[in-house]
């Protein structure tokens, strides 16, 4: 029986609800768990919530806060330049 890897679908594939881990959040950010934890730490980062000891955040989670960075990212679209 040929098992397959969570961290092997791709992001894009992933059900909405599917948990991930602070290090499996960094990974799909390529960035380091130190930093995830950081963002945690000053509420800057995605939503996570503990289960028993462990944290965890979702899918879904995870790509709003992608879609708020992108966002936030954006330039602010001003009108013309009086002459």
């Amino acid at each position: 029986m040929h098992s397959t890897n969570p961290l092997d679908i791709p992001f894009h594939a992933r059900h909405e609800d599917e948990l991930l881990t602070l290090d499996e959040v960094a990974q799909i950010l390529v960035t380091s768990p130190n930093t995830v934890r950081w963002w945690r730490q000053t509420g800057t980062g995605p939503e996570f919530f503990k289960i028993g000891r462990r944290l965890y955040t979702t899918v879904a989670d995870l790509r709003r806060f992608i879609r708020e960075q992108r966002l936030a990212s954006q330039p602010v679209v001003r009108g013309p330049k009086a002459v």
